[in-house]
């Protein structure tokens, strides 16, 4: 007996010397190491566009390794076509594995509400990992349901109206003449520039609604009602109002038709067009044509001409990153919290190395975002997108923001062919309330 206790006493203190030696656990002075919620775990994350969202969450990685060397986190970033990353949730959430699913996944502002909310368990609830007060209002709306945040958000899609200021000189106006305009003053600076310089207002592709949904939101209002899923088109005074401006600008003359990306970027790189009235992200396309540095600005988005809600705001895309509720999902919430949910020097690289301007509101306070800009002649063109990123009205995207679009491409031609508006858009509630469920 004496044996047996002695060769057990002998194990137990081989085990304590072994323990003591901590299993590579750096020495802390005598302190007890705690494990941070991303110890020891892999997490794997979804993304397109390799330069501006993949290069957004690789500098997110190396600000989060900076910040935790020895969290033991591998981080696996995988480019997918933004086509591919909504099909292979759908099917994986259909079949009710995550098996082959990501740990955190980059959805579209305009398609999330239908992820959120046909998949409610499959999303792992941020309400209490970062603070929704902390980012513009607008996308909130898009990364929460019931009053519980899913999404850290991430870029603004914020719309001003770029101008080239020699053609507008050429016609008789200034900058300072188009920082409080609406969409009727517009047109008639379009004219003027036509008739001066040749130049066409803007461009636009007849399949893109684009114009049409900033205008809307400019106003507050959605191609559906505020619970997400009830179409409103019938009735919809600010979608009358955009389509009526939007018929009025195709039958003025001042447009050149595009199809595609390329003949977009084209038609402004090559001084064919006067404005671009889009999101900011066209920033880094403009800037490619250097010998066009001086020649432009950036002055807020147009107000609906008979709409008392419309602002000088609206937005046009946009995303946000979302937690899958798989093993892992907590190592990623820390990390989503640490970089994108607050790292406000994290915002200012996005800024300044590839022009993701983010809606944390800290960061606008950063020095990228202050910063003139000489292509735009000196204007701080960051703070002033930034400024007007607070000031987008806040709408509820909802379901179906595509499906209902698909409808609207084909009635908003047989509007500019001559039909009726209140028709068209009867029309298309009737369509709509078929179609989407």
């Amino acid at each position: 007996m004496k044996k047996v206790l002695a060769i057990l006493l002998a194990s137990l203190v081989l085990l304590t010397a072994c323990a003591s030696k901590g299993n590579n656990v750096p020495n802390t002075g005598g302190k007890t190491a705690e494990a941070t919620p991303a110890a020891a775990k892999e997490i794997t994350v979804w993304a397109w566009d390799k330069v501006f969202n993949i290069g957004a969450m690789e500098r997110a990685k190396a600000a989060y390794d900076a910040k935790n060397p020895n969290s033991g986190l591998k981080i696996n970033i995988v480019e997918n076509a933004q086509a591919d990353i909504i099909q292979k949730l759908n099917a994986g959430l259909n079949a009710g594995t995550t098996k082959s699913l990501p740990t955190i996944v980059l959805i579209e502002d305009y398609r999330a509400q239908s992820f959120l909310q046909a998949y409610p368990d499959s999303f792992f609830e941020l309400t209490n990992v970062i603070k929704p007060t902390d980012f513009a209002d607008y996308k909130i709306g898009p990364t929460s349901v019931n009053g519980k945040q899913y999404g850290v958000p991430f870029d603004s899609g914020v719309a001003g109206l770029f101008v080239r200021k020699d053609y507008l000189e050429q016609a008789g106006y200034k900058v300072e003449d188009l920082q409080d305009i609406d969409w009727k003053k517009l047109i008639e600076i379009g004219k003027a520039v036509k008739a001066k310089t040749g130049k066409q207002l803007l461009t636009q592709d007849p399949n893109d609604l684009g114009l049409i949904r900033m205008m809307i939101q400019s106003a507050g209002s959605w191609y559906l009602k505020e619970d997400g899923k009830t179409p409103n088109l019938a009735g919809n005074a600010a979608l009358k109002e955009a389509a009526e401006t939007y018929k009025e600008i195709m039958k003025a003359d001042i447009v050149k038709a595009t199809s595609d990306w390329s003949q977009f970027v084209g038609a402004f790189n090559s001084g064919d067009v006067a404005t671009i009235p889009t999101g900011n992200w066209i920033t880094a396309s403009v800037k490619k044509e250097a010998s066009q540095s001086g020649k432009w600005a950036v002055v807020p988005f147009p107000k609906l001409t008979n709409n008392p809600k419309s602002v000088h705001a609206s937005n046009l895309g946009g995303s946000s990153w979302y937690v899958m509720n798989v093993d892992g999902k907590e190592a990623a919430a820390d990390f989503l919290k640490q970089t994108f949910g607050s790292d406000v020097d994290l915002y200012q690289k996005l800024v300044t190395e590839i022009g993701a301007i983010g809606t944390l509101k800290a960061a606008a306070s950063g020095p990228a975002y202050t910063q003139a800009d000489e292509f735009f002649g000196g204007q701080k063109v960051i703070a002033d997108f930034a400024k007007w990123t607070e000031q987008i009205p806040k709408v509820n995207y909802g379901l179906h923001t595509y499906a209902i679009e698909d409808i609207l491409v084909v009635q908003m031609q047989n509007y500019l062919k001559g039909a009726d508006i209140d028709k068209v858009l009867s029309d298309a509630q009737a369509q709509a309330e078929t179609q989407v469920k």
